[in-house]
């Protein structure tokens, strides 16, 4: 009889368990609708791997600065340089899924298809490296925030919470590090440079950057050009 009634129990606590974890995590996005995050998941993954590696010198950069402190040239050269479709899609840009899976079905070099809402779900709350786990998880966490938050919010977290360079998370630290400037006052050019940077931060500088990055900032200048601009981001849903 004791067996039966802790077999029951553990197979209560099982079945609450998914509600728990729904609940937390619908709990954890809403209060990050008005809360700015202290920190996040690559924050503290790159502190604990400085710590393993031993790297004395390693300092993280972080800064919240609110929207209305951020130039504008830097959310829409963001949206310009990683998901066009941001002011549109409700989270997955399932057009650029498709071209990313016949792509990589090619057998080429593996191409992603995040959205900015997906990688501020996996910068904030998970950790890098690629598994079905995380992606599933990814997947629910981006639903959250675009049920949750407004664009612009999502915006507002995900170039704060970017790493701009090793250490260098966000735009106020990245705009002090690379140009000793506020994020306020970032020109278009420099929020380019600055977006250029986001496949490979720790390889690229916006600071001093190379050709490839020149190259690549000077074509999402031509982007938001094409965009309409910052308008492009209050813009009504065509």
């Amino acid at each position: 009889m004791a067996a039966a009634r802790k077999a029951r129990r553990w197979r209560r606590w099982l079945l609450w368990l998914p509600l728990c974890f729904v609940l937390a995590t619908i709990l954890q996005v809403l209060l990050l609708r008005w809360i700015p995050p202290l920190t996040s998941a690559f924050m503290v993954e790159r502190r604990i791997s400085a710590l393993l590696a031993r790297e004395p010198d390693f300092h993280l950069h972080y800064q919240w600065r609110a929207w209305s402190r951020i130039s504008p040239n830097l959310p829409i050269s963001l949206v310009a340089a990683e998901d066009q479709k941001f002011p549109f899609h409700h989270g997955f840009d399932f057009d650029a899924i498709n071209k990313a899976m016949e792509y990589n079905g090619r057998g080429r070099r593996i191409r992603g298809a995040s959205t900015i809402s997906q990688q501020v779900a996996k910068n904030l709350f998970l950790w890098s490296g690629r598994s079905y786990l995380r992606k599933g998880l990814e997947a629910w966490y981006t639903v959250l925030i675009e049920a949750l938050w407004p664009k612009r919010r999502i915006l507002e977290v995900y170039a704060n919470i970017a790493e701009f360079g090793d250490g260098v998370y966000g735009a106020e630290a990245a705009a002090q590090q690379f140009f000793k400037k506020p994020a306020t006052r970032l020109s278009l050019s420099e929020s380019a440079r600055m977006a250029a940077v986001l496949p490979s931060p720790r390889r690229y500088s916006a600071g001093k950057p190379s050709s490839y990055v020149q190259r690549r900032a000077n074509w999402i200048q031509r982007q938001v050009g094409h965009l309409g601009g910052v308008a492009y981001l209050t813009s009504p849903p065509p």
